[in-house]
């Protein structure tokens, strides 16, 4: 039988994926030091070393978290918006996943060496999102019904990759939007 796991523990897991989150998001390829983590969460490194017995452990479960959340944003916000809306602030969710991606840069490429996960695993999920997307604007015409979800997912992150800033970026993004609009 397994034990539930106490409260106590479940609020000290999920602080530390919060923190761990926003430190890789901020860390813009710089390393991000677990000791930080711990003390910014509130707990001491041995919590942190409790539910995530190495750094590649920590950065594998935000960025399944993280994966789980950016492909989750699709649905959600075609519930609040048009679907030519809910694609342009879901590429801005997305942009930020990636910028999360790249202060675990190293821990994701040994997580990946290792077999823990499949990189197609995270292009499915990312895939699927965008599909859902283009559907929904294909269906009420806001968006080409002539688009592959695949060739939208490859301009993301040729954009990801080249552009310099933010504003850049978010230029960038306006521009692929608009290409895909009716």
């Amino acid at each position: 039988m397994v034990e539930p796991v106490r409260s106590d523990a479940r609020r000290n897991r999920e602080k530390l994926l919060e923190v761990a989150t926003a430190a890789f998001a901020s860390a813009q390829g710089r390393p991000v030091s677990l000791e930080s983590i711990a003390r910014d969460a509130g707990v001491g490194i041995g919590t942190l070393y409790r539910h995530f017995p190495s750094r590649e452990a920590l950065v594998e479960a935000v960025f399944r978290a993280e994966l789980a959340e950016v492909a989750a944003a699709a649905g959600q916000l075609l519930q609040r918006h048009t679907p030519r809306i809910a694609l342009r602030r879901w590429m801005d969710r997305y942009a930020s996943f990636v910028a999360a991606k790249r202060g675990m840069a190293e821990s994701l490429h040994a997580i990946f060496e290792s077999g823990a996960m499949e990189a197609s695993q995270t292009r499915d999920s990312i895939v699927g999102a965008v599909d859902m997307l283009l559907r929904a604007g294909a269906d009420d015409e806001t968006l080409r019904a002539d688009v592959q979800a695949d060739d939208v997912v490859g301009s993301l992150i040729g954009i990801f990759l080249t552009t310099g800033s933010p504003e850049q970026t978010g230029r960038m993004l306006d521009l692929l939007a608009a290409g895909v609009a009716t």
